[in-house]
Protein backbone atom coordinates (compact mmCIF):
# COMPACT_ATOMS: atom_id res chain seq x y z
CA UNK A 1 0.00 0.00 0.00
CA UNK A 2 1.20 3.35 -1.31
CA UNK A 3 2.70 5.41 2.01
CA UNK A 4 0.49 9.08 1.90
CA UNK A 5 2.61 12.33 1.46
CA UNK A 6 1.63 13.32 4.47
CA UNK A 7 3.01 10.34 6.40
CA UNK A 8 6.38 10.52 4.90
CA UNK A 9 6.44 14.90 5.61
CA UNK A 10 9.11 15.77 7.90
CA UNK A 11 6.95 17.70 10.62
CA UNK A 12 8.08 21.79 10.97
CA UNK A 13 9.30 21.74 14.72
CA UNK A 14 8.84 25.07 16.23
CA UNK A 15 10.58 27.13 19.20
CA UNK A 16 9.40 29.95 20.29
CA UNK A 17 12.24 32.70 20.99
CA UNK A 18 9.89 35.32 23.22
CA UNK A 19 6.36 34.90 24.52
CA UNK A 20 4.87 37.64 22.69
CA UNK A 21 6.79 37.18 19.21
CA UNK A 22 9.32 35.25 16.86
CA UNK A 23 9.90 31.87 16.41
CA UNK A 24 12.68 29.45 15.20
CA UNK A 25 11.45 26.69 12.44
CA UNK A 26 13.44 23.62 11.59
CA UNK A 27 12.79 20.20 10.41
CA UNK A 28 12.51 21.42 6.98
CA UNK A 29 14.37 22.22 3.86
CA UNK A 30 12.80 25.17 1.85
CA UNK A 31 14.77 23.85 -1.71
CA UNK A 32 12.92 20.72 -1.31
CA UNK A 33 9.29 20.32 -2.62
CA UNK A 34 7.08 20.85 0.55
CA UNK A 35 4.07 19.30 1.27
CA UNK A 36 0.61 20.82 1.91
CA UNK A 37 0.55 20.07 5.51
CA UNK A 38 4.15 21.51 5.63
CA UNK A 39 3.58 24.78 4.23
CA UNK A 40 0.00 25.18 6.37
CA UNK A 41 2.22 24.28 9.43
CA UNK A 42 4.72 27.16 8.38
CA UNK A 43 1.52 29.86 7.54
CA UNK A 44 0.06 28.44 11.03
CA UNK A 45 4.00 29.68 12.99
CA UNK A 46 4.06 33.05 10.96
CA UNK A 47 0.36 33.84 12.15
CA UNK A 48 0.89 32.69 15.61
CA UNK A 49 4.32 34.12 16.23
CA UNK A 50 4.55 37.10 13.49
CA UNK A 51 7.76 36.33 12.23
CA UNK A 52 9.62 33.00 11.93
CA UNK A 53 13.20 32.03 11.06
CA UNK A 54 15.39 29.37 9.31
CA UNK A 55 18.80 28.69 9.81
CA UNK A 56 20.93 27.31 7.17
CA UNK A 57 18.73 27.54 4.23
CA UNK A 58 21.09 28.70 1.55
CA UNK A 59 18.11 29.57 -1.15
CA UNK A 60 18.99 31.06 -4.52
CA UNK A 61 16.50 33.64 -6.03
CA UNK A 62 14.80 30.92 -7.56
CA UNK A 63 14.21 28.73 -4.40
CA UNK A 64 12.94 31.78 -2.53
CA UNK A 65 10.31 32.70 -5.35
CA UNK A 66 9.07 28.97 -5.30
CA UNK A 67 8.54 29.45 -1.42
CA UNK A 68 6.63 32.77 -1.70
CA UNK A 69 4.57 31.27 -4.31
CA UNK A 70 2.96 28.64 -1.31
CA UNK A 71 1.97 31.75 0.68
CA UNK A 72 0.17 33.51 -2.52
CA UNK A 73 1.06 35.88 -5.21
CA UNK A 74 4.52 37.43 -5.19
CA UNK A 75 4.06 41.27 -6.30
CA UNK A 76 6.69 43.77 -7.32
CA UNK A 77 9.34 44.00 -5.22
CA UNK A 78 9.56 48.14 -4.48
CA UNK A 79 6.94 50.48 -6.07
CA UNK A 80 10.21 53.20 -6.06
CA UNK A 81 13.38 51.16 -5.80
CA UNK A 82 15.14 49.03 -8.39
CA UNK A 83 14.45 45.54 -8.38
CA UNK A 84 16.77 42.59 -8.88
CA UNK A 85 18.08 42.42 -13.00
CA UNK A 86 16.90 38.34 -13.01
CA UNK A 87 13.17 38.72 -11.30
CA UNK A 88 11.27 42.13 -10.83
CA UNK A 89 9.93 40.81 -7.66
CA UNK A 90 13.50 40.02 -6.14
CA UNK A 91 14.47 43.06 -4.51
CA UNK A 92 18.17 43.44 -3.81
CA UNK A 93 18.74 45.43 -0.26
CA UNK A 94 22.32 45.45 -0.23
CA UNK A 95 24.45 48.22 2.30
CA UNK A 96 26.95 48.62 -0.58
CA UNK A 97 24.46 49.89 -2.90
CA UNK A 98 23.07 52.39 0.08
CA UNK A 99 19.96 50.29 1.35
CA UNK A 100 19.45 50.80 5.19
CA UNK A 101 16.20 50.29 7.04
CA UNK A 102 17.18 51.49 10.59
CA UNK A 103 13.52 53.00 10.96
CA UNK A 104 10.69 50.93 12.74
CA UNK A 105 8.45 50.33 9.91
CA UNK A 106 5.77 48.41 8.01
CA UNK A 107 6.79 47.56 4.67
CA UNK A 108 5.75 49.75 1.64
CA UNK A 109 2.29 51.21 3.89
CA UNK A 110 2.29 54.42 1.56
CA UNK A 111 0.83 52.20 -0.75
CA UNK A 112 -2.97 50.87 -0.85
CA UNK A 113 -1.94 47.48 -0.32
CA UNK A 114 0.62 46.90 1.58
CA UNK A 115 2.14 43.13 1.43
CA UNK A 116 0.57 40.26 3.32
CA UNK A 117 4.14 38.62 4.01
CA UNK A 118 7.69 39.46 3.48
CA UNK A 119 10.18 36.68 3.26
CA UNK A 120 14.00 38.28 4.01
CA UNK A 121 16.89 35.70 2.95
CA UNK A 122 20.72 36.19 4.26
CA UNK A 123 23.12 36.77 1.34
CA UNK A 124 26.02 38.48 3.03
CA UNK A 125 26.55 39.44 6.83
CA UNK A 126 29.09 41.14 8.67
CA UNK A 127 31.00 39.93 11.62
CA UNK A 128 29.10 42.14 13.96
CA UNK A 129 25.81 44.04 13.70
CA UNK A 130 23.03 44.05 11.11
CA UNK A 131 20.72 42.45 13.48
CA UNK A 132 16.95 42.90 12.92
CA UNK A 133 14.46 43.51 15.44
CA UNK A 134 10.59 43.38 14.87
CA UNK A 135 7.77 44.10 17.12
CA UNK A 136 4.70 42.79 17.70
CA UNK A 137 1.38 45.14 16.62
CA UNK A 138 -1.00 42.83 18.33
CA UNK A 139 0.13 43.01 21.20
CA UNK A 140 0.80 46.80 21.04
CA UNK A 141 -2.87 47.27 20.57
CA UNK A 142 -3.94 44.97 23.46
CA UNK A 143 -1.50 47.19 25.69
CA UNK A 144 -3.33 50.56 25.53
CA UNK A 145 -5.29 51.76 28.00
CA UNK A 146 -8.84 51.47 27.25
CA UNK A 147 -9.30 55.00 27.08
CA UNK A 148 -6.28 55.54 24.41
CA UNK A 149 -7.19 52.12 22.77
CA UNK A 150 -11.08 54.33 21.81
CA UNK A 151 -8.97 56.93 20.46
CA UNK A 152 -6.93 54.79 18.21
CA UNK A 153 -9.92 52.68 16.65
CA UNK A 154 -11.13 56.02 15.47
CA UNK A 155 -7.84 57.38 14.16
CA UNK A 156 -6.57 57.60 10.20
CA UNK A 157 -2.80 58.07 9.14
CA UNK A 158 -1.78 59.47 5.78
CA UNK A 159 1.50 57.07 4.81
CA UNK A 160 4.13 58.62 2.69
CA UNK A 161 7.40 57.35 1.34
CA UNK A 162 7.69 61.74 0.98
CA UNK A 163 8.67 62.44 4.51
CA UNK A 164 11.42 62.29 7.01
CA UNK A 165 12.76 58.84 6.11
CA UNK A 166 12.87 59.46 2.68
CA UNK A 167 13.42 63.10 2.99
CA UNK A 168 16.85 63.91 0.61
CA UNK A 169 17.40 67.08 2.20
CA UNK A 170 16.94 65.84 5.92
CA UNK A 171 20.12 63.38 4.84
CA UNK A 172 22.20 66.17 3.37
CA UNK A 173 21.71 68.26 6.13
CA UNK A 174 23.14 65.58 9.04
CA UNK A 175 26.48 65.76 6.89
CA UNK A 176 27.25 62.14 7.99
CA UNK A 177 25.25 60.07 4.62
CA UNK A 178 27.46 58.67 1.63
CA UNK A 179 27.02 59.38 -1.64
CA UNK A 180 25.37 55.80 -2.25
CA UNK A 181 22.96 56.49 0.63
CA UNK A 182 21.87 59.94 -0.63
CA UNK A 183 21.82 58.04 -4.47
CA UNK A 184 19.56 55.21 -3.02
CA UNK A 185 17.27 57.76 -0.53
CA UNK A 186 16.92 59.73 -4.26
CA UNK A 187 15.64 56.21 -6.07
CA UNK A 188 13.21 56.19 -2.86
CA UNK A 189 11.48 59.46 -3.59
CA UNK A 190 11.38 59.32 -7.47
CA UNK A 191 7.71 58.67 -6.93
CA UNK A 192 6.16 60.05 -3.97
CA UNK A 193 3.13 57.90 -2.74
CA UNK A 194 0.37 59.21 -0.18
CA UNK A 195 -2.17 56.69 0.55
CA UNK A 196 -4.52 56.99 3.99
CA UNK A 197 -4.81 54.01 6.55
CA UNK A 198 -7.16 53.44 9.81
CA UNK A 199 -4.31 53.35 12.58
CA UNK A 200 -5.85 50.79 14.14
CA UNK A 201 -6.82 47.66 11.57
CA UNK A 202 -8.29 44.13 11.68
CA UNK A 203 -6.20 41.28 10.29
CA UNK A 204 -7.93 39.60 7.57
CA UNK A 205 -6.69 36.15 8.42
CA UNK A 206 -7.03 36.16 12.25
CA UNK A 207 -9.47 39.33 13.16
CA UNK A 208 -6.97 40.38 15.59
CA UNK A 209 -6.63 44.34 16.12
CA UNK A 210 -3.33 45.74 15.17
CA UNK A 211 -1.88 49.58 15.10
CA UNK A 212 -0.57 50.27 11.77
CA UNK A 213 2.48 53.14 12.32
CA UNK A 214 5.66 53.00 11.59
CA UNK A 215 7.86 55.60 9.94
CA UNK A 216 5.93 55.97 6.84
CA UNK A 217 2.79 57.11 8.74
CA UNK A 218 3.42 61.18 8.70
CA UNK A 219 0.07 62.79 9.88
CA UNK A 220 -3.46 62.25 11.68
CA UNK A 221 -6.66 63.11 9.44
CA UNK A 222 -8.31 65.83 10.79
CA UNK A 223 -5.72 66.99 13.80
CA UNK A 224 -3.26 69.05 13.48
CA UNK A 225 1.08 68.28 13.18
CA UNK A 226 1.48 68.93 16.62
CA UNK A 227 -1.32 66.55 17.62
CA UNK A 228 -0.79 64.47 14.51
CA UNK A 229 3.73 64.27 16.38
CA UNK A 230 2.17 63.83 19.82
CA UNK A 231 -0.48 60.98 19.09
CA UNK A 232 1.60 58.79 16.82
CA UNK A 233 4.78 59.15 19.24
CA UNK A 234 2.50 58.21 22.12
CA UNK A 235 1.14 55.09 20.16
CA UNK A 236 4.17 54.12 18.73
CA UNK A 237 6.43 53.67 21.73
CA UNK A 238 3.30 50.75 22.90
CA UNK A 239 4.86 49.09 19.66
CA UNK A 240 8.77 49.08 20.61
CA UNK A 241 8.07 48.16 24.14
CA UNK A 242 11.06 45.93 24.53
CA UNK A 243 8.47 42.73 25.77
CA UNK A 244 6.89 43.19 22.51
CA UNK A 245 9.90 42.69 20.18
CA UNK A 246 12.60 40.51 19.08
CA UNK A 247 16.08 40.37 17.91
CA UNK A 248 17.71 38.21 15.30
CA UNK A 249 21.24 37.77 14.78
CA UNK A 250 21.98 36.96 11.32
CA UNK A 251 24.22 33.68 9.70
CA UNK A 252 24.72 33.80 5.77
CA UNK A 253 21.64 31.40 4.57
CA UNK A 254 18.96 32.07 7.04
CA UNK A 255 15.45 32.99 5.90
CA UNK A 256 13.32 35.08 7.91
CA UNK A 257 9.06 35.52 6.73
CA UNK A 258 7.06 37.98 8.85
CA UNK A 259 3.52 38.92 8.85
CA UNK A 260 3.26 42.27 7.65
CA UNK A 261 -0.19 42.95 9.15
CA UNK A 262 0.51 42.97 12.44
CA UNK A 263 4.19 43.71 12.37
CA UNK A 264 7.05 46.15 12.08
CA UNK A 265 10.91 45.72 12.23
CA UNK A 266 14.10 47.74 12.38
CA UNK A 267 17.33 46.94 10.77
CA UNK A 268 20.22 48.09 13.00
CA UNK A 269 22.88 50.34 10.49
CA UNK A 270 25.82 49.50 13.03
CA UNK A 271 28.55 47.33 10.59
CA UNK A 272 29.73 49.83 8.28
CA UNK A 273 32.12 49.71 6.60
CA UNK A 274 31.78 45.96 6.48
CA UNK A 275 28.71 44.90 4.11
CA UNK A 276 25.31 43.44 4.34
CA UNK A 277 23.18 42.18 1.58
CA UNK A 278 19.44 40.28 1.67
CA UNK A 279 17.59 39.91 -0.78
CA UNK A 280 13.45 39.80 -0.25
CA UNK A 281 10.12 39.29 -1.85
CA UNK A 282 6.80 39.95 -0.71
CA UNK A 283 3.32 38.41 -1.02
CA UNK A 284 0.69 40.37 -2.64
CA UNK A 285 -1.75 42.40 0.26
CA UNK A 286 -5.25 43.74 0.90
CA UNK A 287 -5.92 47.10 1.45
CA UNK A 288 -6.44 47.44 5.48
CA UNK A 289 -9.45 48.01 6.88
Amino acid sequence: MAVSESLLATKVKVEPLTPRIGAELSGVDLTGELSEEQVGDVRAAILAHRVVFFRDQQLDGSHQLAFARRLGTVTRAHPTLPANSEDPTLFDLDSQAGAAANHWHTDVTFVERPPTFSILSALTIPQVGGDTLWANTVAAYEDLRPSIRALADDLRAVHTNGQDYGRVDIAEAKGRVRPEQLDHLKRFVSTVFETEHPVVRVHSETRERALLLGGFAQRLVGHSSSESVDLLRTLQTYVTRPENTVRWRWREGDLAIWDNRSTQHYAANDYYPERRRMERTAVVGDVPF
